[in-house]
C-alpha cells in the first residue's frame, strides 16, 4: 500500500486530489474505485487504447507494478460525499435503475450494481459519488465515440440512446448516490 500511496502522491494527487478525492469536478474521484478498473484505464492510457492529452503522458512512464500499486491504493481510500439536485435526481434514478424502454436504454444498475459500486471482475467502474460533470462528460464522449475503450462498445451503444437531459439527470443522481 505504501508504494501505491507514494506513487499516487507523486504523479496523481495534483489532479485527483488527496486520497483520490478530486475537488475539481472535471477530474474523477479515484477513491473507492474498483482496482481492476483503475488498472485497466492506466494500461489503456499507457498503450494508447484510451487517449487523453493529460492522462496519456502521465501513464506513459508508469510500470506494471506502479499501476497495480496505485490501483490498490485508491481502491482502499474512502470517497468523499457528493451532493445532488433532487429535481434532476428523480429522472436519473429511474434511468439508472430501470433504463428507458422507449429508447432502448438498459438499466445502468445491470452492470454497475443497484448501489452504483461497479463490478471489479468485469472492470465495470464505481459510479456512486462521482462528480456529475465528469460523468456527463464521459457519457457524452462515449456517445460521440470519442472514448472507445469500453468492452464491445457497450457504453458507446448505451450513451448513443441518451438525451442530454437524461445524461445530466443520471449524472446528478449518481453524484449523490451512496452518501
Amino acid at each position: 500500500m505504501a508504494a501505491g500511496e507514494a506513487k499516487a502522491n507523486q504523479v496523481c494527487m495534483a489532479c485527483h486530489g488527496p486520497q483520490g478525492n478530486s475537488v475539481v469536478p472535471i477530474w474523477p474521484k479515484l477513491a473507492g474505485q474498483q482496482p481492476d478498473y483503475i488498472y485497466k484505464q492506466l494500461t489503456d492510457f499507457k498503450s494508447g487504447a484510451r487517449v487523453n492529452e493529460q492522462m496519456s503522458p502521465m501513464a506513459a512512464p508508469l510500470t506494471e507494478d506502479d499501476m497495480h500499486n496505485v490501483a490498490v491504493y485508491y481502491a482502499a481510500q474512502t470517497q468523499t460525499a457528493g451532493t445532488t439536485d433532487p429535481e434532476q435526481a428523480e429522472l436519473g434514478k429511474q434511468i439508472f435503475m430501470a433504463g428507458n424502454a422507449d429508447t432502448g436504454v438498459p438499466a445502468c444498475s445491470g452492470c454497475h450494481g443497484a448501489e452504483g459500486l461497479g463490478l471489479n471482475l468485469a472492470k465495470f467502474p464505481r459510479l456512486a459519488g462521482q462528480h456529475a460533470d465528469y460523468l456527463a462528460n464521459t457519457l457524452k464522449a462515449f456517445r460521440a465515440s470519442e472514448r472507445a475503450n469500453d468492452p464491445n462498445a457497450m457504453m458507446q451503444g448505451t450513451a448513443a440512446r441518451l438525451t442530454d437531459d437524461e445524461i445530466t439527470a443520471v449524472a446528478q443522481y449518481l453524484q449523490g448516490l451512496g452518501q
